[in-house]
């Protein structure tokens, strides 16, 4: 059998199918028109001259915004080289984008400029709160640890840094580990992806190579669940064999749906599957379906991937070997769109008409 007989297997808990739209990908790509004014040396840079891509998206006041990953092209081209901002892009159909022309979070001379000087900051996701603020996680890049933080705004443009997630846990154990890719766990409301909570608290899916799970009273300061012995849980983990072999990363933000709590993630092999269209060390996204009552307990996984590499322009960038790495999960107008890094180079959108 070959893997796009394989896409076809679907589970009923699932989201999807979801299909990219001829022609309007990549949605986003890099622009060398675009400059700004660093804070950090009074220089001007092209902010998004050299890649764009690993979304977060949110819809708001009939439109999509994306908050998306842009490099500039300072240092030598290799990934982790550049330093990362979040640009802002809005559209009325999901497809055709808008770009403000400076970013909107990026490494500024303020407390956090040594957890975000100079690699920057990246990779963001986001949820709604029930009383219209918007949460920001995202990971801050020093070029020596990558962290895990969160900020806040009203609008989407003007943005309070809180710091690092799990400044507070453990005595301040984490501040020195490597934390990235926090899926706060939502429920849907209309277009809306709001931050809710179970048993109480709130719960954040993040880390790699293996998933973790924290929580949290006011969605800012965040303690990682740990076992009888210190160690950071499990929740999921990479399984030999499969296309999640090599890693498993967080994704979107969580959904609380009528079969359970659904989590997108981004999944590594580490070998040669299936027809050899997803070849070693391929970036696809994996589903997984943990308990309504019980965010803890995982009740099933996908066999294969909903998403991988199938376009050109998914293997063309930084990240040759192939990237569908997904970060933004909207409802908008009756449709699902996923927004994903393509190669760390470019962001692309792909489509559901369903619901979860």
């Amino acid at each position: 059998m070959n893997w796009p007989a394989l896409l076809l297997i679907q589970q009923s808990w699932m989201l999807g199918p979801f299909t990219k739209p001829a022609g309007a990908n990549p949605v986003v790509t890099p622009s060398a028109s675009s400059r700004f004014r660093s804070p950090m040396n009074d220089s001007t840079v092209a902010w998004e001259e050299y890649a764009t891509f690993n979304p977060a998206a949110v819809a708001k006041d009939g439109k999509v915004f994306l908050l998306y990953r842009a490099e500039d092209a300072t240092g030598p081209r290799q990934i982790g080289a550049h330093t990362s901002r979040l640009g802002l892009a809005e559209s009325s159909d999901g497809l055709r984008f808008t770009r403000r022309a400076e970013p909107v979070l990026y490494p500024d001379t303020d407390a956090q400029r040594q957890n975000e000087w100079p690699g920057g900051v990246e990779d963001p996701r986001i949820v709604a709160t029930d009383d219209g603020m918007y949460v920001l996680t995202y990971t801050q890049w020093n070029r020596d640890v990558p962290r895990l933080a969160v900020a806040t705004s009203r609008d989407l443009i003007h943005w309070t840094k809180h710091g690092p997630a799990f400044a507070g846990a453990a005595g301040g154990k984490y501040l020195g580990q490597e934390s990235k890719s926090g899926a706060i766990l939502s429920r849907v409301q209309g277009d809306r992806v709001v931050a809710t909570r179970v048993n109480g608290k709130y719960w954040m899916y993040w880390g790699v190579p293996n998933l973790h799970i924290a929580t949290s009273d006011d969605l800012i300061a965040w303690t990682p669940l740990e076992d009888a012995d210190g160690r950071l849980l499990n929740v999921l983990s990479p399984r030999p064999g499969y296309f999640d072999s090599w890693l498993v990363e967080g994704g979107p933000p969580a959904l609380l749906t009528a079969h359970g709590i659904v989590v997108l993630y981004n999944a590594g092999n580490d070998k040669t599957y299936g027809d050899s269209t997803l070849p070693a060390r391929v970036y696809a996204g994996g589903q997984a379906l943990f308990d309504a009552r019980n965010p803890l307990k995982l009740l099933a996984r996908s066999e294969m991937p909903f998403i991988r590499p199938t376009e050109s322009y998914e293997r063309t960038g930084q990240y040759s070997a192939g990237t569908t790495f997904v970060e933004g999960l909207v409802p908008f107008k009756g449709r699902w769109y996923l927004y994903y890094g393509t190669a760390d180079s470019r962001v692309g959108v792909a489509i559901w008409d369903g619901h979860p």
